[in-house]
């Protein structure tokens, strides 16, 4: 086998296991948006929804509820930056480590009582959505994005402009029905998981997450570092 050869094989099992560990994620986001939004009433990863519909409330006068949605905009910000501080400052296993991070929140979430704890329930999820992020920030360079899609969905309707005006490189955006096969699955098991067994669902989630975790305990620790983006610590001139 060539070097060359080698190389381009590598590359394929990165990129099949990266689009594998997405596909998983996003699932678990999916199906935690559909647990949340029907325990809470509001979206744990969808920010541009909260986002529009605390202007709402805003403009309508409920401003207890426009706050309750502003501060879930900073909770899913601090939870991505943690994710970040957690992958790379604890160990090379950067997967693993988040993963059950999130996993672990989920579970004390799930044993809140939602009728007297139903905000710090909300916020937990969300910081879990938020942290989830940093699992996988790239395949082979392309961006992913884990808990929205929106931002896939653009950039394959873009790809497909392009294979329009005659560019035939598809991997870069056919990858991006990734993450929303994943969260459009997620949320139909996470519905009718919710409607058969209410609050209880929100300890499949963390279960899957915890499964998931265990799974990428097996992958090499180069992958768990491949997939994010590096840190470059200097000093500005």
């Amino acid at each position: 086998m060539t070097w060359i050869r080698r190389r381009r094989l590598v590359k394929k099992r990165r990129t099949f296991t990266g689009l594998t560990l997405v596909a998983a994620i996003s699932f678990i986001a999916g199906m935690a948006d559909a647990v949340g939004l029907m325990l809470c009433g509001d979206f744990v990863s969808f920010m541009t929804g909260n986002t529009t519909q605390a202007a709402l409330a805003f403009a309508g006068g409920d401003y207890s509820h426009a706050i309750i949605l502003f501060g879930a905009l900073w909770v899913f910000i601090f939870g991505n930056a943690a994710g970040i501080v957690l992958a790379h400052s604890l160990s090379a296993r950067r997967s693993f480590v988040v993963l059950t991070a999130v996993a672990t929140i989920l579970a004390v979430a799930a044993l809140l009582p939602d009728s007297s704890h139903a905000r710090v329930q909300f916020y937990l999820i969300v910081f879990a959505m938020g942290m989830i992020n940093a699992t996988v920030e790239h395949i082979e360079g392309l961006p992913i994005g884990l808990t929205y899609v929106t931002g896939a969905l653009s950039r394959f309707g873009r790809g497909i402009g392009r294979w329009l005006m005659g560019d035939r490189n598809p991997t870069g955006w056919i990858i991006q029905t990734v993450p929303w096969t994943g969260m459009a699955c997620g949320a139909v098991s996470g519905a009718f998981l919710t409607n058969y067994a209410g609050d209880r669902a929100l300890w499949a989630v963390s279960g899957l997450s915890l499964a998931v975790a265990l799974a990428t305990a097996l992958l090499p620790r180069p992958l768990h570092l491949h997939f994010q983006q590096p840190i470059h610590r200097g000093r500005c001139a």
